[in-house]
């Protein structure tokens, strides 16, 4: 199947998602606040509407970067290129600002499920952030002279939102002990920025290594 990246690259992306789904962000910040404070329905509404916001972005980009490969080599390979210092930076704020997991308490009242998931729909379509990522971190897995790059970027981005859904779900599941346990080892949160940053590392040496030959 065209579509599918080789082995060896599925791997690495799929390694690189275990990562960034467990990274603590506004989105998860709000479906673990959702479920401690109304409930895992509330949880999963708020979860699923991040995900579908995650899931305009993926084919936004994947569908504009399409565009930009059939259109000019070059500006694809600049973004590439822009793409691999954004990771490094990345990896950079990780290591400064660590990881964080901020929950509000909540009020008692509950949000109709509705209202709720479209909270989540709106914390990742609206922030610019996510925009940068997707179109920086997916052309990091296509070759630029792949002629199936188009669909190979549109597989990885739900790939992504297809990987992260059952982890995002467990997590609810476990919110009371996940959250704990999260707050109890700020060393092993550490170590897991340090990892963090060494995998976008990884990433953008490896992509400037390859365009500098």
């Amino acid at each position: 199947m065209t579509f599918l990246p080789a082995p060896e690259i599925l791997a690495a992306f799929t390694v690189a998602c275990l990562l960034l789904v467990l990274t603590p962000g506004p989105d998860m910040t709000f479906f673990l606040g959702q479920t401690l404070t109304a409930g895992r329905a509330r949880g999963m509404a708020a979860m699923l509407g991040a995900c579908l916001g995650v899931v305009v972005h993926s084919m936004l980009a994947a569908f504009g970067l399409s565009a930009l490969l059939v259109a000019s080599a070059t500006a694809f390979t600049v973004i590439k290129i822009a793409g691999a210092f954004y990771l490094v930076w990345l990896g950079i704020q990780a290591i400064r600002h660590g990881s964080a997991l901020t929950l509000k308490k909540g009020d008692g009242r509950k949000a109709p499920i509705s209202q709720v998931f479209l909270m989540g729909v709106g914390i990742n379509l609206l922030n610019p952030k996510v925009v940068m990522f997707f179109l920086t971190f997916l052309p990091q897995f296509v070759s630029v002279s792949d002629p199936h790059a188009g669909s190979k970027l549109m597989f990885l981005g739900l790939y992504s939102i297809a990987f992260s859904i059952p982890i995002c779900a467990a997590m609810i599941m476990m919110a009371d002990r996940f959250t704990d346990a999260m707050r109890r080892s700020p060393r092993a949160m550490r170590i897991f920025d340090w990892l963090f940053a060494g995998l976008m590392g990884t990433f953008a040496l490896r992509l400037l290594l390859a365009r500098g030959n």
